[in-house]
């Protein structure tokens, strides 16, 4: 007999045949078959914030390269906050590229 969580009917599967680290029971219902991402969500959101992002690193790097020792907020902080715009704006370019790839892949696999 299983513990009192696992409910009946309901065995432990082993993490070699999961499919997912962690995951230790099988799915149950229709989740991987029917389950999408709000992929227009998504590129209307990356669309939106790589501009933002882009304008934040050049702004950031310009600032801090235009600024003085003993300025407030010093050349460290907004060569930080430049790179981790640069970093958001590149993970938002990849979003973008990986939205629009799916949204072309699913166009051609219905028309």
């Amino acid at each position: 007999m299983g513990d009192s969580r696992n409910g009946p009917g309901r065995e432990p599967v082993s993490r070699a045949r999961s499919g997912m680290v962690g995951r230790r029971y099988p799915r149950t219902g229709t989740e991987p078959v029917t389950a999408r991402s709000p992929l227009k969500l998504r590129l209307l959101m990356a669309s939106g914030f790589l501009p933002l992002f882009v304008a934040g690193t050049v702004l950031f790097a310009v600032w801090a390269a235009g600024s003085q020792e003993g300025d407030s907020p010093g050349s460290g902080p907004l060569t930080l906050l430049a790179v981790v715009c640069g970093a958001l704006a590149l993970t938002a370019a990849l979003d973008l590229t990986v939205v629009r790839r799916r949204l072309r892949r699913e166009r051609g696999s219905t028309g």
